[in-house]
């Protein structure tokens, strides 16, 4: 309050300053020029000066506000135009979020096609329209984008590889990547998408092929790249003991295959299992058995003394007692003993064999003691402990069994 009456009496002391400079002497303006001649006393002229300025300011925030208004009122304005591209990306992203394919790709490619970095909007509607099965102008806007931006070649190509993927055209998606490996060599991404795909098409050569790029570029995690490498290695295995030679299934690609491993590679568990099984379906049994001898010689392992028992070497006798001289420093090994038991049986040692088993089962209930204990028993004559054992393999072989409900008898 006290503001405002400092302001009023200011205000009233320069209307008296003013009223008096004004009584005491009015001045004299005169303005000629050819034939127009202006004279008047000077403070005249200041007021119509001062008319003259509150006159154009007046004009000039009336024309803004008669802009401003025309921009909110005309659709096509800029203010418009830009706000409506926002909806249309908001919307659009919320949509491809939330799986409303249409509605995705309308807003996405509305968007892009206003927007001056159009890509990642040309990205999701191609995306909407793959998952709409519209897998022509999925590609057409990927091209649009390719057009508008082709700086960004090979993130479109990258996203166009895991479109065809996705509709399944892994034909399509291979060309795509290789043409980029070999324009982008160096590329992370392309490199893992390749991995990717070579595994899904079950080509486990190229992935070995790989991965020497994987780890110079360190695509992967340390401990990813060294399970992806067992695992192609042992698919490689695989792939090559079942590869024909001379219309007969290959014994030797296999063994080839094998000494393509390094000799680290050799000593590795997982890929002396995928080997010695694949001996063993091959029919070279003595040869499987070296190979895990040796291998379980070097280094323990559960799953290889678990196979050891399926191969039968030259001598099953001594294959026993080598077997049971693991026993002395494994002797709660469900597979070990299981094992044990097996060998037993493959020289009618029935006694020992059914001990073996039993102590298999007490370390660990397992679908394989059950059967093999089972099968000796009704050999033996104990048909009801062997059909109750039978039963609990079942079971253990697969616990869903047991909770799915069966179908309902028809009636007739």
């Amino acid at each position: 309050m006290k503001r405002l009456y400092v302001i009023v009496f200011l205000v009233i002391a320069a209307t008296a300053a003013l009223g008096l400079a004004v009584a005491e002497h009015s001045g004299y303006v005169l303005v000629a020029y050819k034939g127009f001649r202006y004279e008047s006393s000077l403070w005249a002229t200041l007021a119509v000066i001062a008319v003259l300025w509150l006159l154009f300011w007046g004009i000039k925030v009336l024309i803004e506000l008669v802009m401003a208004s025309t921009g909110v009122v005309n659709p096509w304005s800029r203010r418009n135009r830009s706000r409506r591209v926002q909806v249309a990306i908001e919307h659009g992203q919320l949509d491809l979020a939330e799986g409303r394919w249409a509605s995705a790709q309308r807003h996405l490619t509305r968007a892009a096609e206003a927007e001056r970095q159009p890509l990642l909007y040309y990205l999701g509607a191609a995306r909407a329209a793959n998952e709409q099965g519209h897998y022509e102008e999925s590609d057409r806007l990927l091209e649009r984008a390719l057009e508008r931006q082709p700086q960004a070649e090979l993130a479109i190509a990258l996203s166009h590889a895991q479109l065809q993927t996705d509709r399944g055209d892994t034909d399509g998606a291979l060309v795509t990547l290789q043409a980029m490996h070999e324009r982008h060599p160096r590329s992370a991404q392309t490199l893992r998408q390749l991995q990717r795909l070579y595994q899904q098409r079950g080509e486990w050569s190229a992935v070995i092929r790989l991965l020497p790029e994987l780890r110079k570029d360190k695509v992967l995690p340390p401990a990813e790249l060294a399970e992806l490498e067992r695992r192609a290695w042992g698919e490689n295995l695989s792939l090559a003991a079942h590869r024909e030679e001379d219309g007969t299934v290959g014994l030797q690609s296999l063994k080839r295959a094998w000494e393509q491993l390094t000799s680290a590679q050799r000593q590795e568990s997982p890929l002396v299992l995928a080997y010695a099984e694949q001996l063993r379906q091959l029919g070279a049994q003595v040869e499987a058995e070296e190979v895990l001898r040796t291998a379980l010689k070097r280094k323990y392992d559960s799953h290889l003394a678990r196979l050891y028992g399926l191969v039968r070497g030259t001598d099953p006798a001594r294959q026993l007692q080598t077997a049971e001289g693991w026993l002395k420093e494994h002797p709660a090994d469900p597979s070990l003993l299981l094992t044990l038991g097996r060998l037993c049986l493959q020289i009618s040692l029935w006694g020992k064999a059914r001990d073996y088993l039993e102590s298999s089962l007490r370390v660990q209930r397992n679908p394989e003691a059950c059967a093999e204990l089972a099968r000796l028993l009704a050999q033996l004559g104990d048909t009801e402990r062997s059909n109750q054992l039978f039963q609990e393999g079942l079971g253990l072989l697969d616990e869903r069994l047991l909770a799915a409900p069966l179908p309902v008898p028809a009636r007739v």
